[in-house]
């Protein structure tokens, strides 16, 4: 075994089988290790990667070399496959894998590489064309969105993979109101050119229609399906082959690119003149800056347009939102990567050109966000953080500002270390732009705002003025907007083997609760039964395999049952008097409240509490919290079924207290009323009603419909896509337990299906009243 001290890039040669010496960052390899350094250096890239740096410059380069971006797509898209591809023609992995063979970098996980679909986003750091990427892999079943929102909440670009042979699916549409909703500039590549039903222009147009933005078309597909061999990049007019797929050897990272002439096919020539002309019109009727210098300077002849010019126009653009870069190729037949690469650092922002106004607050002082949390086993959790502003070192003391209400809330970090999905190495300080992953933060939680200390956080806070107004301040300093976490829908029991195993069964639910927020964990007040709350079959099925082969439980889980909901019609008034007395205290409260219908516009999950001007004079910030969290936990289970109750207004109108009453009787009271409330006004049942988007062949699209009607299903629409037809409807969750295999059977394995949490609904009263039956034990 030899041992060479070298200064490689970051990563340079850390795949699998490679061992890293971190403590001094030499690297060891086997006794061909000469040939592989050779060969990775030699790698022919469509660019240069430049020079080796040093270890210090490759970890902190500057922030306008550093791209933060997500990859995003509908399942089965290939997002991992793309990633795996870039992670190879990047230098940093020595083989490619593949899905199927459940060896990919970022899909580490065993239920991951089991059943070949992404459950985690994982986080990858390398370098490419001189720039810094800091890469997320997300997945792509709606049950676990919320790695996705979490995910582009830190990120400043995405690319959005499609199927070139379904274009806009149900969950890409989700996932492109979730980077709309971040605003985060975007590249779209049309995957798998290489399919049998790739259809290009059918994907443009899809992303026109469903998407409702404009594509800028920057490269053109050479052949189609088992035909498609490379692309017409239209920016800079020429065409990029890739070798032959019958070469032995052929891993992508071989291709030619060569000016168009005179001598290659006529049809191609005129698409590609035609779609560079289409090109600078859309980025001229975009771009002040460029129409300018076309109109003036270039009026006759656009074929003297540069491609310098252009690729600056195109990510002027691209920044503005106001247009999309569309490329193309085949992840899994490596062609097309190299050159999205090339996109991501053209195109896509740097972390100082994003706007963020709450940045000057902090100035140059530490500002990150936790945004995802995992537990290793012999390092306890690990948490990722995405730096703002400042410089984040291990050893550091960090005050966590969203747990101030709660804690004089400080940890200490003991380690830094830079995420290549389940491999990390350990770094001396990280600047901003960056994401980082932390290693000792034992509270910090998914959302948390992290700075260097509480005075700096107050200092924050006088800059923008936290804390000026009246009444109870909740954070002392200004924190960055946390993850929305999505509601639950599905739910069941869980419990261990023995008695003796529920304490560790405990502690893995707190463990897995704090690695997804999404999942909710309860305890039944009458039953003393653990409640496992998801976002679908799936979910819970992965967090029951999780807690089997993680923590060793065998658990056992109850039937899945649906999460309903509870509202009210009509208005109500009530008033109520406790009168306790405790030891040698009296405690009396009189309250007097009323509860509403929410009006407003979308679903309301919590109350909306109203609390009268002169209780707010009257009583302490303490005595009003402890008002809200009686109202609140009212709200946790309705009179009628015990749902969580929504789209209620509660008005606080009178409050007495007696000298000397614990907050614990003003809640207990303030709680009461409200269920008495809430029982007068009759509360009524809502169920959740699930967006269901089918792909079925002509020939089976009847016995579909058919089994939906008797779902209680809604069609929508039924669209055509390519051979295929779309079936669009919504029908309730209950009826779609154990769908997967109903249509299996009905469409002998030739449908797919999505579902999405529409809205939830109003049951009318037949249901309502079988669901109450069968929830009393009468059926």
């Amino acid at each position: 075994m030899r041992w060479f001290a070298m200064e490689l890039p970051l990563f340079g040669v850390y795949s699998r089988g490679c061992h890293v010496c971190l403590p001094c960052r030499w690297f060891r390899f086997a006794p061909n290790s000469r040939r592989n350094v050779k060969n990775i250096f030699n790698r022919k890239y469509s660019t240069v990667t430049g020079d080796i740096k040093s270890l210090r410059t490759i970890i902190n380069p500057d922030i306008s070399k550093i791209r933060n971006i997500g990859i995003m797509a509908h399942i089965d898209a290939g997002k991992t496959t793309t990633t795996e591809r870039i992670l190879y023609y990047a230098g940093y992995t020595r083989t490619l894998g593949d899905v199927d063979d459940g060896d990919t970098v970022t899909d580490f996980l065993t239920q991951e590489r089991e059943r070949g679909i992404t459950i985690q986003s994982a986080a990858v750091t390398f370098d490419w064309n001189a720039h810094r990427i800091n890469l997320i892999d997300t997945p792509g079943h709606v049950d676990f969105t919320i790695e996705v929102e979490r995910s582009l909440r830190v990120l400043d670009g995405a690319v959005a993979v499609f199927d070139a042979a379904a274009g806009v699916e149900a969950q890409t549409l989700t996932v492109w109101r979730q980077a709309d909703k971040h605003r985060i500039p975007r590249i779209c590549f049309l995957n798998k050119m290489d399919k049998p039903r790739a259809s290009f222009s059918y994907s443009i147009e899809s992303i026109k229609e469903k998407l409702k933005v404009k594509p800028l078309l920057l490269q053109l597909p050479i052949g189609m399906g088992k035909s498609f061999e490379g692309v017409v990049d239209v920016v800079t007019n020429e065409k990029v082959l890739w070798s032959p797929s019958s070469t032995d050897d052929e891993d992508g990272t071989i291709f030619s690119r060569d000016p168009l002439t005179s001598t290659d096919d006529h049809a191609l020539l005129n698409e590609a003149r035609d779609a560079r002309y289409s090109l600078i019109e859309q980025v001229a009727d975009l771009d002040d800056e460029f129409a300018e210098l076309a109109l003036e300077a270039l009026s006759d002849n656009l074929d003297a347009v540069s491609a310098e010019h252009l690729n600056a126009a195109i990510r002027r653009v691209t920044l503005a939102q106001t247009a999309v870069p569309v490329l193309c190729g085949s992840a899994l037949k490596n062609k097309g990567v190299q050159l999205l690469m090339d996109a991501v650092t053209k195109y896509l922002p740097a972390p100082n050109e994003c706007q963020r106004d709450f940045l000057h607050s902090y100035g140059s002082d530490l500002c990150a966000l936790a945004f995802k949390v995992v537990h290793d086993k012999q390092r306890g959790p690990l948490v990722f953080l995405r730096i703002y502003s400042g410089t984040l070192k291990p050893q550091s003391a960090l005050y966590n500002i969203n747990k101030n209400c709660t804690y004089v809330f400080r940890e200490r970090m003991s380690r830094l270390l830079l995420p290549f999905a389940d491999r990390q190495i350990e770094i001396h300080a990280l600047e901003a732009g960056n994401i980082a992953l932390t290693v000792g933060l034992k509270q910090t939680a998914t959302g948390d705002t992290i700075v260097t200390s509480k005075s700096l956080a107050a200092a924050a806070a006088r800059r923008v003025g936290v804390g000026s107004g009246k009444g109870p301040v909740e954070h002392e300093g200004p924190v960055l907007a946390m993850v929305e976490i999505p509601e639950p829908v599905f739910f069941c029991t869980i419990e261990p083997p023995s008695m003796a195993k529920q304490p560790d069964l405990d502690h893995a639910l707190t463990n897995l609760q704090r690695e997804d927020p999404s999942l909710k964990v309860k305890v039944d007040s009458d039953s003393g039964q653990t409640i496992l709350c998801g976002m679908g079959e799936l979910h819970i099925e992965i967090i029951h395999d999780r807690i089997k082969r993680e923590y060793g439980i065998e658990t056992y889980l109850g039937p899945l049952q649906v999460a309903y909901r509870e509202t009210i019609m009509v208005s109500s008034n009530a008033s109520d008097t406790l009168d306790r007395t405790i030891g040698d205290k009296r405690n009396v409260v009189t309250t007097e409240l009323s509860v509403h219908p929410w009006l407003g516009e979308g679903p309301k999950s919590t109350p909306l509490i109203e609390i009268s001007d002169h209780i707010l004079e009257l009583f302490s910030a303490e005595t009003h919290r402890a008002i809200e969290n009686g109202i609140k936990n009212s709200c946790l289970q309705g009179p009628l079924l015990r749902f969580p109750v929504q789209d209620v207004v509660v008005s606080l109108e009178s409050l007495s207290v007696y000298p000397g009453t614990s907050l614990a009787m003003i809640s207990a009271c303030v709680s009461r009323c409200v269920q008495r409330a809430l029982k007068q006004a009759g509360t009524q049942v809502l169920e959740p009603v699930m967006k269901l988007e089918i792909m079925v062949d002509e020939n089976r699209l009847s016995v579909v419909l058919a089994d939906l009607a008797q779902r209680r299903g809604s069609i929508q629409e039924i669209q055509t896509r390519l051979e295929n037809r779309v079936v669009l409807a919504s029908v309730p969750l209950a009826e779609m337990m154990g769908y997967s295999t109903a249509l299996r059977t009905l469409t002998s394995g030739n449908a797919t299906f999505t579902l999405e949490l529409s809205s939830y609904e109003l049951m009318n009263p037949q249901d309502q009243n079988t669901l109450f039956n069968k929830m009393m034990g009468a059926l």
